[in-house]
């Protein structure tokens, strides 16, 4: 097993990098928004990795963080999420973006991965809702940083707008948790949630 690579990036193509560590070229399947992939030929990089075995090929999948290299193994975890789909994921969306996305149960934005349907997101949501709550060290209602920043759905961005109003961010969290509606627009999520508030 391989546990990282730390190297200087030789050629990338879709969806991997080719990383030179003391000569021999590996190639690592990454997301294409990990800095690896970012990166132009002849940087250093390190990428955290674990290899996917399979009676026709072994493969090598890399991620910028630890964080990333966990949330794919809880991906490829569950019935019909391969690491195809694990690593599409990834590439559309940030580690927050995507915890923020399963807190909410907001299988709508994951669909925006490709190659990933309703039920496939659906799946998602409902098995790894409570890993990542219990993991007790992400904030669910943090705005997203990072690459590809945009809020993954209504919640986030109603969230965010309502701090923007004056708000705190416990009481934007606690107006919109009494909305039970899951596919509605930002500007109907902060109507109901200002109704909750006075």
């Amino acid at each position: 097993m391989i546990g990282f690579l730390r190297g200087q990036i030789a050629d990338k193509g879709n969806g991997y990098v080719i990383v030179d560590v003391n000569g021999v070229g590996y190639l690592v399947n990454v997301p294409t928004n990990t800095r690896a992939y970012l990166c132009a030929e002849g940087e250093e990089v390190l990428l955290h990795t674990t290899m996917i075995v399979r009676d026709d090929e072994v493969s090598l999948f890399g991620f910028s963080g630890k964080g990333e290299l966990d949330a794919f193994r809880k991906l490829i975890g569950i019935s019909g999420v391969g690491p195809k789909a694990a690593v599409a994921i990834l590439s559309a969306f940030t580690l927050e973006q995507l915890k923020q996305a399963i807190v909410f149960e907001d299988s709508k934005a994951l669909q925006r991965a490709n190659g990933i349907g309703k039920k496939t997101a659906e799946r998602i949501v409902l098995e790894l809702k409570d890993k990542f709550s219990a993991e007790g060290n992400v904030d669910p209602y943090a705005p997203a940083e990072g690459i590809d920043a945009a809020p993954v759905g209504g919640r986030t961005e109603a969230i965010n707008a309502l701090i923007a109003l004056g708000y705190s961010r416990g009481e934007a969290t606690s107006a919109l948790a009494g909305i039970a509606e899951k596919d509605l627009t930002t500007e109907e999520y902060i109507k109901r949630a200002l109704k909750n508030l006075f």
